[in-house]
This record gives structure tokens, C-alpha cells and sequence, in this order.
């Protein structure tokens, strides 16, 4: 179980358009929600996330405002503008990257555990 804080209990009305409008931070990931044992997060950043992948927990991706490509480890690049969406498989190689800036929604196991690892050479 996580420790990570929900920022809005169970029956709290939240507008995800103007949370995401007020962040001024280069990067801000935060629990918005829970739902059972999943939780749906708002990610607000600039420039290039690590790569990573998640062993036990899918990720779906919302794109909210601007635009957001997600490499994989194969050499794949998917672009995804406001209200596309894409579903990671849990142990997808991956990184995310504003373009260059994104808000975006992410539905995931609350606590999902993150690896990082060293950029794929790609042939």
C-alpha cells in the first residue's frame, strides 16, 4: 500500500481543467483520486521524463492540453494532442515528453512501483 496523499476524497465535485490550468511547475504529478485500488493522476510538465517501465500496473494515458509523445523502447515515437489516449502494457519500456508542454491524465494502480532504466539503443 502507498503512502502517496489523494488530493480529493470520495464525493469531492474536482475541475480537472482549471487544477491543471493553475500549475505553474515544471513538473507536477499528483493522486487526484482513488478508485479501488487504481488511481487516476494529473501530470503537468516540461522537457523529457526518464525511461521507465512499470512491472505490475498497465498505464492509460489522457492527453488534457498540448501535446505528448511517448517513446518506446523499440524506436516507436506515438503523438498524442488533447484528448488522445494510449494504454502502456505493464514492462513496456517507455519515456514521456512534453512538447513542450503537456497536461495529461494517467489511470494506474495507486503505488505502482516505477523502474528506471539506462535510454534502449535503438538499431
Amino acid at each position: 500500500m502507498t503512502t502517496e496523499p489523494v488530493l480529493f476524497p470520495h464525493l469531492a465535485v474536482t475541475n480537472l481543467a482549471a487544477y491543471g490550468a493553475s500549475s505553474t511547475d515544471a513538473y507536477r504529478n499528483v493522486v487526484i483520486n482513488r478508485v479501488n485500488e487504481s488511481c487516476l493522476r494529473l501530470s503537468v510538465f516540461e522537457g523529457d521524463y526518464r525511461w521507465h517501465f512499470h512491472p505490475d500496473s498497465d498505464e492509460l494515458f489522457v492527453v488534457v492540453d498540448g501535446q505528448l509523445a511517448i517513446d518506446l523502447s523499440d524506436g516507436t515515437t506515438l503523438q498524442l494532442g488533447p484528448w488522445d489516449s494510449v494504454t502502456i502494457p505493464r514492462g513496456t519500456i517507455h519515456r514521456t515528453r512534453a512538447l513542450p508542454r503537456a497536461v495529461n491524465l494517467c489511470f494506474e494502480h495507486l503505488g505502482a512501483a516505477t523502474t528506471f532504466v539506462d535510454p534502449p539503443v535503438v538499431p
